[in-house]
């Protein structure tokens, strides 16, 4: 049973259509990954699956249900804009986000205080808001959103403004979310998370789903024709004629083989001259998949 689902939905704003008859389903303990270009649809899609707006024509669905309004209370909801209360301490703050989701205070109070030590923030309980770094304000959010213990989470960029400790917080805390069985979306920049922790996935473009399904079952439409390689020495091989692209990262090359080019001849070519640490053969990144499928265009 999906737990929230789209039905061909569409939105225009005057005379910009953001979203094309785009249809998309995440199951319960499935993580999600909606992804497009700037100004793809993603912002407004996930704003129609929360009420804010609603579909010109199409359908959602939240629970195997036609959206209603009690249904939200059920959904986890991280925009992009970010709306906490500057003035307002910490833990003051999420008690009454709790409260909002219809948790009892002293409950609220303590899921604020387990997430936040899983979390490691317990030292800002008693700060304000406005005292704290982008990132920490951001693990405070998350919070919030999921203090009630929703089946749906939707988060918008959720990974902005933390450093890469901070992230892999979030990260386990997400799998540990989508191991109870919730059901999780979400839209970031950063295509390393996605490939790393989606099931699957919808690249949207001009509001159009043009790429979309498991994340396993895209990877392996495509060849295999990369390769890593980390190396000491002439890098005169990265100019093979097996090679199309290369990029060399100070002894950390990526490179991309021509149509049917051979990978033995290039690690012979470029064992000739240097000394090889690494020579993998791999299937193209998310990120390689991304700019090839919408052209090369800036993403967000």
């Amino acid at each position: 049973m999906p737990v929230v689902e789209l039905v061909a939905v569409t939105k225009a704003y005057e005379r910009k259509l953001a979203v094309d008859r785009l249809s998309l389903s995440i199951d319960a303990g499935q993580m999600f990954g909606l992804l497009g270009p700037n100004g793809a649809g993603k912002t407004s899609s996930i704003r129609m699956m929360m009420g804010i707006t609603m579909p010109d024509s199409g359908q959602v669905k939240l629970f195997d249900k036609p959206f209603e309004r009690r249904s939200l209370d059920r959904v986890g909801y991280l925009p992009e804009e970010r709306g906490l209360y500057k003035k307002m301490k910490v833990l003051e703050q999420l008690i009454f986000l709790g409260q909002l989701h219809g948790l009892h205070a002293e409950e609220a109070r303590k899921r604020s205080v387990d997430w936040s030590n899983r979390l490691e923030i317990a030292d800002a309980l008693d700060k304000k808001t406005e005292e704290l770094s982008k990132g920490m304000q951001q693990k405070i959010q998350f919070i919030g959103s999921i203090l009630h213990d929703p089946g749906l989470i939707v988060m918008d960029e959720p990974f902005s403004g933390l450093d890469p400790i901070n992230a892999v917080l979030l990260e386990r805390s997400l799998l540990e979310l989508k191991d109870k069985g919730r059901a999780i979306l979400f839209s970031t920049h950063r295509m390393d998370q996605v490939e790393k922790l989606c099931d699957s996935i919808c690249l949207i473009h001009n509001g159009e789903a043009v790429l979309s399904g498991r994340m396993r079952e895209i990877k392996n439409r495509y060849e295999r024709d990369h390769v890593i390689v980390e190396f000491e020495g002439n890098p005169a091989f990265l100019t093979s004629d097996q090679v199309a692209e290369a990029k060399n990262f100070s002894g950390h090359a990526e490179i991309r083989l021509k149509p049917h080019g051979d990978a033995q001849k290039l690690l012979r070519e470029a064992s000739s001259v240097a000394t090889i640490y690494r020579f993998e053969l791999v299937e193209p990144s998310l990120e390689e998949i991304f700019i090839r499928t919408v052209g090369g265009e800036a993403y967000a």
